[in-house]
């Protein structure tokens, strides 16, 4: 398995985490009073627009030559990092 199958596989397998974690807070969201579920709605959109964000640049670099992935990991790197600070703020304020 190449390098770049084994980085993408990882960055798969966090983000099925990740949308485990995202569909926690949905359920919090929903149990939640009406300001706490207003706040909690409105990163939740803001969580699954970096989801899919995340998704489509991992899409790019399967795509990718082998020469040219490399490249394209940085910004995939980026979304990935702000996609991460997004939840582990969401999560740590609605525990």
């Amino acid at each position: 398995m190449s390098e770049k199958s084994v980085y993408i596989d990882k960055l798969k397998a966090q983000l099925d985490v990740w949308a485990a974690e995202i569909d926690k807070l949905e359920a919090k969201a929903n149990m939640a009073g009406a300001d706490a579920r207003i706040e909690l709605e409105r990163r939740i959109k803001d969580l699954r627009s970096q989801q899919d964000s995340t998704k489509s640049r991992i899409a790019e670099l399967e795509n990718a030559s082998e020469d040219a992935w490399e490249d394209l990991k940085e910004g995939v790197e980026k979304a990935w990092n702000s996609f991460r600070k997004g939840l582990d703020e969401a999560t740590s304020r609605f525990k």
